[in-house]
């Protein structure tokens, strides 16, 4: 639970320790005896957070075991108003930490995703994920494009960029099918991790791919 600070529009004394806060000090209600400061209400240890940048907010948030909301009351309004958060200052570390991982990560997947459209001939991708549905109508929605996108990456050497790919031919689009649903609907990946052969684990999925293929070819 958020403890509550207050920026105080009068001035007043600290009921702890007699110093004399004045206005906009910022002040701590104790219960039957009044403001008291920061550092008397063992707070003064935390750093303020202003509003702004939601996620950062949440994570010190998370990450700090005593928060306080700091609150002013607004006369136009009639109310009080949330100011910022004070956290513990490695919670507030921890967290800028996380956010600027984040905003490298976003930057990395952008860059990743301009390069990955310069790379995708979209004509060719929107006539294999049109094969693709006319061969398994029953696909999930959309994950024809997912499968074209992913065979017919240019200098990928997957089955999509082969030159039977290249003219639709039903075999390899087939495999580029059989490829997706290896990977994204079976534990295929899993049993690799765990040790697996790879012909093995080809082995144990078999199955479950048939099944998979038999469903998506119906409409």
């Amino acid at each position: 639970m958020d403890l509550k600070v207050f920026i105080s529009h009068q001035a007043s004394t600290c009921a702890e320790c007699g110093k004399e806060l004045g206005r906009h000090a910022w002040i701590f209600l104790l219960e039957n005896k009044g403001a008291v400061c920061l550092s008397c209400a063992d707070l003064d240890h935390l750093v303020f957070l202003p509003p702004g940048d939601a996620a950062l907010t949440r994570r010190a948030h998370k990450h700090s075991t005593l928060t306080a909301v700091v609150l002013e009351w607004s006369r136009a309004r009639k109310r009080y108003e949330r100011q910022g958060l004070l956290v513990e200052e490695q919670a507030l570390a921890k967290a800028e930490q996380e956010c600027l991982v984040d905003s490298e990560a976003r930057e990395r997947r952008r860059e990743r995703e301009a390069q990955r459209r310069v790379e995708l001939d979209q004509q060719y991708v929107e006539r294999f994920a049109s094969r693709v549905r006319e061969m398994f109508p029953g696909c999930p929605p959309d994950r024809e494009t997912e499968i074209a996108e992913h065979a017919c990456l240019k200098y990928s050497g997957r089955v999509g960029r082969s030159a039977a790919a290249k003219e639709l031919d039903e075999d390899a689009v087939r495999l580029a099918v059989v490829a997706h649903i290896r990977h994204r609907e079976t534990n295929y990946d899993t049993l690799l991790s765990e040790g697996l052969d790879r012909h093995q684990a080809r082995a144990e999925v078999t199955a479950g791919i048939d099944h998979i293929i038999e469903k998506w070819q119906m409409k």
